[in-house]
């Protein structure tokens, strides 16, 4: 197994040879308005999964898929010959749908929001179901209890001097 470091830095040099080799090399006129977003490449540096975003609708999108495909030999030997390993990777093309996940994300934020709204507004226009504290017992009758208790424990006869209270 490689150093982690190692398969990273490989990795990014995958994505900047593909790239350049996709913007200067590759004179298919399927290939459209291509990004290499990112390159992953497994721990042995057998296999790299290269990703791409496309500029377009879904034909525009088919299009440079197969021009990609048809461009994985060239692509392959240039990357194989640039990182100078014992044995070039296979590439796998992926199309990164980062623009479909944003507007998802987006849209959920969005729902989120105006959830937020809505529970908002309804706090503002609720009332309490019963009284505002149920529980709360007046000061006034907690102080008459608590000073006739007290008067009770003082006036306890006093059996010894001869049946006075004191």
């Amino acid at each position: 197994m490689s150093d982690p470091a190692k398969v990273r830095r490989h990795a990014e040099r995958v994505r900047e040879l593909v790239a350049s080799v996709v913007r200067s090399q590759i004179k298919d006129p399927r290939l459209g308005m291509i990004t290499i977003t990112d390159a992953r490449i497994t721990a042995d540096l057998r296999d790299a999964t290269v990703f791409y975003t496309v500029l377009g609708d879904a034909v525009a999108q088919a299009d440079t898929a197969a021009a990609l495909e048809s461009a994985k030999g060239l692509l392959r030997s240039t990357v194989g010959k640039a990182l100078g390993l014992r044995h070039s990777p296979t590439l796998t093309f992926v199309l990164d749908d980062v623009q479909d996940q944003v507007k998802h994300i987006d849209d959920l934020l969005a729902a989120a929001r105006n959830a937020d709204a809505e529970v908002q507004r309804l706090a503002a226009e609720a009332n309490y179901a019963g009284e505002a504290q149920p529980y709360r017992v007046d000061d006034e009758t907690d102080e008459a209890e608590e000073t006739d208790e007290a008067d009770e424990a003082t006036d306890v006869k006093d059996t010894s001097r001869g049946g006075e209270t004191r």
